[in-house]
């Protein structure tokens, strides 16, 4: 009897424990998975989105337009491009004799580039135009070079992720080239012609000698910049640093001499202690004198820091030179440039007319900035670069600008509030120097309404909207809780492909109170806490927690996609119920609708009905 009721028991205690834990489980799925949840009014609008997308296509730039140069940040828009099963079967690789170009994938990366003084590394995707075009280009140039002191090599970046990220590819096809281990980007145009004749003079002695004043005379009346090594010897230590050193600059000729009369020439002393440097220029500060150690590293820095005039007039065949110096703080940056080494700015912006006056003030006060600041001059009236450099950063009105830029990630800008005069000018250079100034964003203007689906947000309205800690915010490309917000560009086909999804999107959410639906325009709106690293840029802010950096948005471009993406991530549940048009008969509420985030109105009730 014992036995039996002891048997009793422990089935009456299994079968309570076995229930209990279903129902636990049962509870957390309900919770938690939404697979159960009936989307299928959402996929309808997806279907209908994508149909209306494929019948526009036609409107918007191809992949390729985003290509660029090699320098367009275009990783983010591959959620709209063809599917990776899709580029396979529509691309054939054409056929190019590539026999000569070493292909380089992580675990022989590193030893390539130990192994070769003088290695060129192209970074491509089989899909890319620019890329197909450039490959017959480079297996020429790989097999004319073949013998020389070099290797051409490229990298797959669809297939090696991680080498990518480590060396930033945002674009392709991105060119390196690497020297004893020190990359730097290849300038040059993509034909077999310009990058044999470049890596020539890259491998080559990279510097020539003067043996007699003749000859000195007529680099000095020929060339723009010089560098000249007084050396011991034409031969030995001194000359190959100099020449490691002349490899790393493309726009400065690298000579050396032991003719006093020639060092004469170039300003040196015939008694200086030798090795003995200089720099000349065609500039207002014509002579540069070298004062470190004679070794590769301490001799291109100095040449990096002074192969610039004390103001440099910004065009776009100087942008290099200017920001691929090593001086730590400058002010400017021109946007479509991928920079090596990123500088801290000072610019100018005045009118032909105006420089007359305020820029030999500049000029004056940048001599007590030389190694530390860049001066730019950005003359507004010139019709190439005027307008677009001072669109980007957010400088109008005809009247003369200073602003400063620290060249880095967080790409802040400050603006001079002052009188242009010398005194004032070397302060606000102190101050930049110091971090004592508030950085500017620009912003358009606050929408005097802002009812729509999709807000609109603007730099002096992201706080209001974004950072509501009471919002799941989605930015196009943001999300907050209650809030989703896009950081987009006009111009952008990628972006203009996601609007009627991101449209949709919004307009099924509207009755939702805990989440908004936004969007800035990154082209003439800025916020510390919005950065875009390309168009369009999708974040998110969920609500109770702003502090922390936003959540980006990885998933398909799709009204359910996006939908299951804020279920996952909202910080307040909600539940957007399946609308049904109602009967006479029936009620307009059902018990399940206690639970979810009922409509604004009646009237946006019944229009969330008709759309859906």
């Amino acid at each position: 009897m014992a036995n039996r009721i002891f048997i009793l028991l422990a089935f009456t205690a299994l079968f309570l424990f076995s229930n209990s834990v279903l129902c636990k489980d049962s509870t957390t799925k309900d919770i938690s998975d939404d697979d159960d949840e009936d989307l299928s009014f959402l996929e309808e609008s997806d279907e209908k989105t994508d149909a209306t997308a494929h019948h526009d296509h036609g409107s918007f730039p191809d992949q390729e337009d985003f290509e660029g140069e090699g320098d367009d940040d275009f990783e983010n828009f591959s959620d709209f491009d063809e599917s990776e099963h899709d580029q396979e079967n529509s691309y054939k690789e054409p056929e190019v004799d590539e026999k000569d170009v070493v292909v380089l994938k992580e675990r022989n990366f590193t030893t390539v580039i130990e192994n070769n003084k003088f290695v060129m590394v192209e970074f491509y995707a089989p899909w890319c135009g620019h890329c197909q075009a450039l490959a017959p280009e480079y297996a020429a140039a790989a097999t004319e070079l073949k013998g020389e002191d070099v290797v051409l090599a490229k990298v797959d970046a669809t297939e090696e992720n991680e080498l990518s990220q480590e060396y930033d590819v945002q674009g392709f096809p991105t060119i390196f080239f690497f020297v004893d281990g020190v990359r730097k980007p290849y300038p040059g145009q993509r034909t077999k012609e310009a990058i044999v004749t470049w890596i020539k003079k890259k491998i080559g002695p990279g510097i020539n000698n003067i043996t007699t004043t003749e000859d000195a005379e007529r680099i000095l009346a020929s060339e723009g910049k010089v560098v000249l090594g007084y050396l011991n010897s034409l031969v030995g230590s001194e000359s190959d640093e100099l020449a490691a050193a002349s490899r790393l600059e493309d726009d400065v000729s690298f000579y050396q001499t032991v003719n006093a009369d020639v060092a004469k020439l170039f300003h040196i002393d015939a008694e200086a202690k030798r090795p003995a440097l200089v720099l000349l220029k065609k500039e207002a500060e014509k002579l540069s004198h070298f004062d470190g150690k004679f070794e590769k590293s301490a001799i291109a820095e100095f040449v990096f820091a002074n192969k610039l005039p004390l103001v440099t007039l910004f065009t776009r065949e100087n942008a290099p030179a200017i920001f691929e110096s090593t001086i730590k703080k400058q002010l400017f940056h021109w946007p479509l440039l991928t920079c090596e080494i990123v500088c801290p700015q000072l610019l100018l912006f005045a009118s032909s007319k105006d420089s007359e006056k305020v820029l030999p003030i500049f000029q004056e006060a940048s001599k007590s900035f030389k190694g530390k600041l860049i001066f730019v001059y950005v003359e507004t009236d010139n019709e190439d670069v005027g307008k677009p450099v001072s669109d980007y950063f957010g400088v109008s009105g005809d009247a003369p600008t200073v602003l400063a830029y620290t060249g880095n990630d967080d790409a802040k800008k400050f603006v001079f509030d002052k009188e242009v005069t010398l005194e004032n000018i070397k302060a606000f250079g102190e101050d930049f120097l110091e971090d004592k100034l508030k950085p500017f964003y620009k912003s358009d203007p606050i929408p005097e309404t802002n009812d729509g689906d999709v807000k609109i947000v603007v730099g002096n309205n992201f706080d209001e909207i974004v950072l509501d800690e009471s919002k799941d915010v989605l930015l196009e490309g943001q999300l907050m809780l209650g809030l989703k917000i896009q950081i987009y560009a006009p111009w952008c086909g990628h972006c203009q492909s996601l609007e009627p999804t991101y449209n949709k999107l919004a307009k099924h959410l509207r009755s939702i109170d805990s989440i908004v639906i936004a969007k800035m325009d990154g082209t003439t709106n800025e916020h510390p806490r919005a950065k875009a690293d390309g168009f369009p840029t999708l974040l998110f802010f969920p609500a109770g927690n702003k502090s922390f950096d936003p959540i980006t948005v990885d998933a398909d471009r799709t009204v359910v996609a996006f939908y299951k993406f804020l279920k996952k991530n909202a910080s307040i549940p909600f539940k957007l119920q399946k609308p049904t048009t109602p009967t006479k008969s029936e009620s307009t509420e059902t018990p399940e609708s206690s639970t979810t985030a009922a409509p604004k109105s009646e009237a946006a009730a019944g229009e969330l009905k008709d759309e859906l």
